[in-house]
């Protein structure tokens, strides 16, 4: 079995030790995060967890991160891309919190056993599993969360660098294949998750990505919370990201324009062949107007002319 059926149909573990990992300590920990970010940090108990957006003040999307409250610390897991310029701009709003951050990557290792029997394989590794979806339970000198980047379910496993061989042979022997990271992606475009640093950038407003299960959004004020709340009671975007199919087995390059009838409506943000549906899947951000009816769009500047369809 591959790594790409294992994440479709079974489990197979990625390594995800590049993922930026910061840890914030000292008495106003929650309150720093909560203040920065979209979701609700400061309702966090110990042992649970979430995903949040933190903003600009012009309300784009800066950067997101996973965060679990490890008791004393806050622990933020978040893109590899992200690490530097999210621990930086955290750092610049403290002034006199008594908050400390301190940049974590190269000390854990990170291995995501993830797909629909992820948390059967799991329990194969001796888990006690998280009970939430960014739950976390300490196991190994380290901690587990209920967190997956390619589909609905899966576990995200923290151990040291030093103990990463250990855990990764106990993978193998238990016949649970590695996936790479382009079947992980393949796998994250089939199930239409965004990633930060393709799909949602500074380019973006909250509304725009569809994710809102990173924003509380009656949590009071946060950084970027001003733009969040008037787009809200608006209730108006112009473009929302969507999951598209494109024909043949040639995934055109991310800003690839969409069009109906000569008019562009959608732009790509990123695409893979799916060896599952024959075709190319992808995200995109469609006008508003076309995500209701969602017509056969042809791609740009094809030659033959190719088809795409909102799904």
């Amino acid at each position: 079995m591959t790594g790409y059926e294992g994440l479709r149909a079974d489990a197979a573990w990625i390594d995800l030790s590049a993922r930026g990992k910061i840890r914030v300590s000292g008495d106003d920990r929650a309150r720093l995060i909560h203040a920065m970010s979209t979701n609700h940090v400061q309702s966090l108990q110990p042992g649970e967890g979430l995903y949040t957006f933190f903003l600009t003040s012009q309300g784009r999307i800066l950067g997101d991160a996973n965060i679990y409250n490890l008791g004393d610390t806050l622990f933020l897991d978040t893109e590899p891309e992200t690490a530097a310029k999210l621990r930086d701009h955290l750092d610049k709003y403290i002034i006199a919190d008594d908050a400390t951050l301190e940049d974590e990557t190269e000390k854990w290792a990170a291995i995501g056993v993830e797909g629909p029997e992820s948390l059967e394989a799991a329990v194969k590794l001796e888990i006690v599993l998280p009970e939430r979806k960014y739950s976390v339970i300490e196991w190994r000198g380290g901690f587990v969360s209920r967190a997956a980047s390619t589909g609905p379910e899966g576990v995200r496993i923290f151990v040291s660098q030093n103990e990463k061989s250990a855990l990764v042979e106990q993978l193998l022997e238990l016949g649970i294949p590695s996936a790479n990271a382009a079947e992980a992606r393949i796998v994250r475009l089939e199930n239409g998750i965004p990633r930060y640093g393709e799909d949602i950038s500074e380019r973006y407003l909250v509304q725009e990505t569809g994710v809102m299960h990173a924003v509380h959004l009656n949590k009071g004020c946060y950084l970027g919370q001003e733009i969040v709340e008037r787009v809200r009671s608006r209730a108006q975007i112009h473009r929302v990201l969507m999951p598209v199919r494109i024909q043949g087995d040639i995934s055109p390059v991310p800003g690839t324009k969409f069009s109906v009838d000569g008019k562009d409506v959608a732009e790509l943000t990123s695409a893979a062949f799916s060896p599952a549906f024959g075709e190319v899947v992808g995200l995109a951000y469609v006008r508003t107007e076309a995500t209701r009816e969602k017509p056969r769009m042809i791609v740009k500047d094809s030659d033959p002319a190719v088809s795409a369809q909102i799904v």
